[in-house]
């Protein structure tokens, strides 16, 4: 598999586009890159079964959690359009690179 560049960073507002949570939305918590993979806050939740650890203080049981979701079927969410939209460079005055929203070039938080 090859890694594919992403313009996507942790801490943005997320949409799902395909899958079990399509139209969800969440934050981008971490990228693992070397996999085309994210973790997204409340996004694809699987049941995990752990075994007790007294030494840590965990309990046994069944822990649900985030799973990896592949970036390809996420995509930014444009709060101004309320839908999902793409990401674009451009430099500011300073001439500092920033990303910007596609469909309306406004600049991404």
């Amino acid at each position: 598999m090859n890694i594919v560049p992403t313009k996507l960073k942790t801490g943005d507002e997320v949409v799902v586009v395909t899958g079990k949570d399509k139209g969800k939305k969440g934050t981008l918590r971490k990228i693992l890159k070397a996999k085309n993979k994210g973790f997204v806050t409340g996004i694809n939740m699987v049941k995990k079964h752990t075994k007790p650890n007294p030494e840590m203080g965990i309990t046994g049981g069944v822990v649900e959690q985030e799973a990896a979701i592949e970036l390809s079927n996420i995509a930014i969410w444009n709060p101004s359009k309320k839908s999902k939209d793409k990401i674009s460079y451009s430099k500011d005055s300073d001439g500092k690179k920033i990303r910007l929203f596609k469909s309306d070039k406004k600049e991404i938080k």
